[in-house]
């Protein structure tokens, strides 16, 4: 029999939460709770909002499981804060995958992650615990994504990269193949990412250097890249 569950948070990643798992994951939401400074409402998405308190009373560790949905504050440290204080409860913390993503069955997770549509994640690839994976990504095969990291939309990790913890990642930031990525960095949108990246690295969007086609360079480049003799 599946145990209740109950979400954590209660703003726009708690609600849409609560749309994954009952629209494509068959869980029915209990309740959602938050901190016992933070309890006010009495209801969320029509369903009782607990303080932290009550929740550890009503749906003990053992009779139900949490699912940690907050976004990426303090750089993911405070999802990281959370996620911890209800694992320390001993509750167990569910992942939700969408069946809209491509997985292989060799993908291995960790815990109270949250990985929504239209993914592409390849073949040996290994996930931490907390991750949150926007829509539309591309993880290449053989890549390490570490505990806590957040990636916006349509974020590209080409093949056997290795990503550390509490990174985020901006919408159509793209890593190129081979690359450590340290901790605590913060990889702005569109940011193009050629060079492996120490811990705490912060990753600015550059415009593209535009070549016309008939430049002499853009023309030597051309055919070196591609092997075209003229």
């Amino acid at each position: 029999m599946t145990k209740p569950l109950v979400i954590f948070g209660s703003g726009e990643i708690a609600s849409l939460a609560k749309y994954y798992f009952e629209t494509d994951a068959g869980r029915e939401v209990a309740a959602f709770t938050v901190d016992d400074d933070y309890a006010g409402d009495a209801t969320f998405e029509g369903k009782p909002l607990l303080a932290w308190s009550e929740t550890l009373k009503r749906f003990p560790p053992g009779e139900a499981e949490v699912h940690v949905a907050l976004s990426y504050q303090k750089l993911n440290r405070l999802r990281q804060s959370k996620y911890e204080q209800v694992k320390n409860a001993g509750y167990t913390l569910p992942s939700y995958i969408c069946s809209k993503a491509s997985v292989w069955p060799d993908l291995v997770h960790g815990d109270n992650c949250f990985i929504l549509e239209d993914q592409v994640i390849q073949p040996t690839c290994r996930i931490g615990n907390n991750v949150m994976l926007w829509s539309g990504n591309h993880i290449g095969h053989g890549s390490v994504i570490g505990d806590h990291t957040y990636f916006a939309s349509h974020v590209v990790v080409s093949g056997h990269c290795t990503i550390g913890q509490r990174c985020f990642f901006g919408v159509n930031a793209t890593l190129r193949d081979f690359l450590t990525i340290g901790d605590d960095c913060f990889i702005a949108m569109a940011a193009s990412i050629v060079k492996d990246l120490g811990n705490g690295s912060v990753a600015l969007g550059a415009a593209s250097t535009i070549l016309e086609g008939d430049d002499p360079k853009a023309v030597r480049i051309r055919n070196k890249y591609f092997g075209i003799t003229e």
